[in-house]
């Protein structure tokens, strides 16, 4: 399971809006030089943005793409959700009876389905507590504060790791406890 093309650009794209909306609307031609993704690719791309109201446009000379909402109440899955991206890491797409046994009979759900299910619960949850404003604010992050960053992070991890049972397993939350 892994976030596609789409779902990335879609950010990256966004992330760029945000960090040039004080300065007026911003054209996609500019975007897709500072980015490399394709005009077309991103015309497709802002267009469902634009439905689903988290992009403004604005016609005519000066004109360009705004965004539509302060980019405090735009979150990472508002963008990955607008722009159709699937987020689903259950491989059934959620569809239960989600298998069929090796035997050919119907059993339902596959042994894992919710754990996956599980997994895609927290995944939508996390991009939902991602907002573009957090997003913009780490590119404006120097060199040196975002080493910092990265090293809390890994500090973060190699704490939770040390501190964890590993007789014990991970237990996800509303999943098997």
């Amino acid at each position: 399971m892994r976030l596609t093309t789409k779902g990335r650009f879609a950010v990256t794209a966004m992330i760029d809006l945000g960090l040039r909306s004080h300065s007026g609307p911003v054209t996609l031609s500019a975007i897709s030089a500072r980015q490399n993704i394709s005009l077309s690719y991103l015309e497709q791309l802002f267009s469902k943005l634009r439905r689903h109201e988290l992009v403004e446009s604005v016609r005519g000379p000066g004109g360009g793409y705004m965004l539509a909402r302060n980019p405090r109440e735009i979150t990472v899955a508002d963008i990955v959700f607008a722009v159709d991206e699937p987020l689903d890491a259950t491989g059934c797409g959620n569809k239960v009876p989600c298998t069929t046994g090796r035997d050919g009979r119907d059993h339902g759900t596959c042994m894992t389905h919710d754990l996956w299910s599980s997994l895609n619960a927290h995944m939508v949850d996390y991009l939902d507590s991602v907002s573009l404003q957090d997003l913009v604010d780490h590119q404006r992050l120097g060199p040196s504060e975002k080493s910092k960053l990265e090293e809390r992070n890994i500090q973060f991890r190699s704490k939770f790791d040390s501190n964890r049972n590993l007789d014990t397993p991970l237990i996800f939350k509303g999943f098997g406890g």
